[in-house]
């Protein structure tokens, strides 16, 4: 049986301290606590459908609002992601997938390359859901992206309502990460014509 690709994380600044334990094959349990009740669903949605185990505990600034907590959860979460990977030998690297969430359809298309980019597009409807501003998923991906060295793209293809748009992306990510991470035993390794991931 081969180890488990597992990360430990810890970040300090004068915005947030931040706490992390992650087991990529693991099997979606969570215990979070950011300090922002909808953040912390998202990333419940997000662990359960990638099927990695996250302990992630954040105290931020939020008396000044959620941007702080939520990029610098991006940043740890995309840390410990590049870390459990490793050197990303025999993985499947790629996938892709559809999330419906009752009217609203989301598409992820993911990239384990080690060039990090994100392409998001999605057209909310308030300002806020569940009192996390809406402009927040985009940073949140942006700064798990930069961190992973994962190319994402991300897009609201259906919806009117936010809560079911949002969740429909974090778990749409999720089914990607949980594919394009398997290790597949044909996969001599890294699946690339460079010979790296980089």
């Amino acid at each position: 049986m081969k180890q488990q690709r597992t990360s430990h994380v810890e970040r300090s600044t004068r915005e947030t301290q931040i706490s992390l334990q992650l087991n990529l094959d693991g099997s979606g349990r969570t215990e979070l606590s950011t300090g922002i009740g909808f953040f912390d669903h998202m990333l419940d949605a997000f662990a359960r459908f990638a099927q990695l185990d996250l302990t992630l505990h954040c105290d931020g600034d939020l008396q000044v609002d959620a941007h702080h907590t939520v990029e610098d959860c991006g940043i740890c979460i995309g840390r410990a992601l590049r870390e459990a990977l490793g050197d990303r030998t025999g993985i499947r690297r790629t996938a892709s997938a559809f999330m419906p969430m009752d009217e609203a359809l989301a598409f992820s298309a993911l990239d384990i390359s080690g060039r990090p980019y994100l392409a998001f597009q999605a057209v909310f409807h308030g300002q806020a859901c569940g009192g996390m501003d809406v402009q927040l998923c985009e940073e949140f991906f942006r700064a798990l992206c930069t961190h992973a060295g994962l190319t994402l793209h991300l897009k609201v293809l259906e919806g009117r309502n936010d809560h079911h748009m949002m969740e429909a992306l974090f778990k749409a990510f999720g089914l990607c990460l949980r594919d394009a991470g398997m290790r597949d035993p044909r996969i001599e390794g890294v699946l690339s014509t460079k010979g790296a991931l980089d």
